[in-house]
């Protein structure tokens, strides 16, 4: 089964997914990041500049599907909803967002930021992983 660890009580789930990323880049770790598509803008442009003097490569689905090389060699990829997430070890799901069939993936972390929405849409992905027979793991921010 795969392990799940969400993430919950995040104030600034933009900040906390570029540390993230960037620590799974450094490890070596493909990731796929799911997510509604304003907050994908917004990590494709964050991960450009959220440390000085360093870059978190990655590529975009849709947008980048033209170059399938490009995507293939990109560590980090942030999948756009109803664009084929490629494969990779780990699945990050930004707030309301579902990253599909769970075992597909290693190791999914789902981040929950502050929002009503989002914390009730994390409880009922919990209550459906769990039936599943997904291992969790829950950490709050903190």
């Amino acid at each position: 089964m795969t392990d799940i660890a969400f993430h919950t009580g995040i104030a600034n789930p933009l900040e906390y997914a570029c540390r993230l990323l960037r620590k799974a880049y450094r490890g070596g770790t493909g990731v796929a990041v799911h997510g509604a598509d304003a907050f994908l803008d917004r990590l494709d442009q964050a991960l450009w500049a959220f440390e000085p003097l360093e870059f978190v490569p990655h590529a975009m689905v849709p947008r980048d599907a033209t170059d399938p090389a490009r995507v293939a060699r990109s560590p980090i990829v942030l999948v756009h909803a109803g664009a084929d997430a490629p494969a990779r070890a780990v699945a990050v799901a930004v707030g309301a967002a579902w990253p599909g069939d769970a075992s597909a993936y290693e190791r999914v972390i789902e981040i929950v930021g502050l929002d009503a929405q989002e914390r009730e849409a994390g409880r009922r992905r919990w209550r459906d992983y769990e039936r599943a027979g997904h291992a969790l793991t829950h950490v709050p921010a903190g």
